[in-house]
């Protein structure tokens, strides 16, 4: 990763060499299998993957049959929309929401076709959501594509997120599927209620820990814990079961955000930010940690550097050391490794199965990734 004195600013007050609008938190947590072959991880004598590949394995089929189904859910006979639509099916993910959607079915017995409307409800709100940012951000790409408001303009993208909506409503309520429904519903309303509060608080820097705990819990952890607790609703009609499913997601989704934030800064070395989060004046778990445990002099000096528009490379580096030296990464990084702890005992009440043992992997994934 480069040093922080390594960085220069762009006009837009981007670090040079870095995205001016990074994709959607919530869109990276499908990561990357890219960064070459993760090790295994030995858990009870057995083999934990850690990779996506070997994650997405004890579905495999299924996510294929998923891929046509998910296809058919879009599909109208309207020419423009159905010509958008395929379009946003060629702005390939890495299927890991649908994954867990069908890995938490799995593990309480087969796949059913339950299952793959569970995962399609989630994908069609969640690509609903994603759509409307992009009008919101007025982004021009999403996944190295040009994004739906760039090709077609706002008022089409605000219309296609509504059609979305609508198909993933009627999905459900066709099939009578209430508590899926009621569960994704709910992960929708909890993201929203966490952006406003996000913003909100970042009108006057005043977020402190627990604040930012329930930012990213509507914010991110939401939607991956939606995945979780459908996929068990799918295949179990017992409730200990479904709870553990959600807390399961809610943990590696809280995780996952920490990982995420990190990305700010060097895990091997404190004084190496990318300094995206930064230059837009979030307050992440590392700086608030570093600003609660300095003293009044020092944490003037830093607040009065992150409400600056453009930062230099200087302001950039001066603040990524102060984290580094107020216990800010170390705290973050352990609070990290805890959450995915506590998401690893949230399975330890299912019997070891293949689709078990792939979760378990994904909490290692989460935290180790390099993207």
């Amino acid at each position: 990763m480069p040093d922080a004195t390594s960085y220069v600013q762009r006009g837009d007050g981007t670090p040079d060499g870095l995205p001016s609008r990074p994709d959607d938190t919530r869109d990276e947590v499908s990561g990357d299998s890219s960064n070459g072959p993760a090790p295994e991880l030995n858990v009870a004598d057995r083999a934990i993957p850690t990779t996506l590949d070997g994650i997405r394995q004890p579905v495999a089929e299924e996510l294929d049959h998923f891929r046509d189904y998910f296809r058919e859910s879009m599909r109208s006979d309207h020419m423009l929309l159905d010509k958008i639509t395929q379009y946003v099916l060629r702005q390939k993910g890495k299927r890991i929401r649908p994954a867990l959607v069908l890995l938490s079915a799995k593990q309480f017995g087969e796949v059913t076709e339950t299952s793959y409307r569970a995962a399609a409800l989630v994908e069609l709100l969640h690509t609903a959501t994603l759509v409307h940012d992009d009008v919101v951000d007025d982004a021009e790409t999403r996944r190295g594509m040009f994004s739906i408001n760039a090709l077609w303009k706002n008022k089409i993208g605000v219309l296609l997120g509504d059609f979305l909506l609508s198909r993933g409503l009627l999905l459900s309520l066709d099939h009578n599927d209430y508590d899926m429904l009621h569960t994704l519903s709910d992960a929708v309303r909890r993201m929203s209620e966490g952006e406003l509060l996000q913003i909100e608080k970042s009108r006057f820097l005043d977020i402190d820990e627990d604040t930012y705990f329930r930012i990213i819990s509507d914010k991110t952890a939401s939607l991956i814990a939606a995945c979780t607790k459908a996929g068990a609703l799918s295949a179990t009609k017992d409730e200990s079961d479904v709870e553990r499913m959600r807390v399961f997601g809610e943990k590696l989704g809280l995780a996952f955000q920490i990982r995420d934030d990190l990305f700010d800064f060097s895990m091997q070395d404190a004084g190496k930010p990318i300094g995206i989060d930064l230059q837009e004046k979030k307050l992440t778990l590392p700086v608030i940690v570093a600003l609660r445990e300095a003293g009044k002099r020092d944490r003037k000096r830093i607040m009065r550097i992150i409400k600056k528009d453009e930062k230099s490379r200087s302001d950039l580096k001066e603040v990524a050391m102060f984290v580094g030296e107020h216990g800010g990464i170390d705290y973050a990084r352990t609070r990290m490794e805890e959450l995915a702890g506590e998401a690893r005992d949230a399975l330890a009440g299912s019997p070891p199965s293949p689709a078990r043992d792939a979760l378990v992997g994904l909490t290692e994934y989460t935290i180790r990734r390099k993207r």
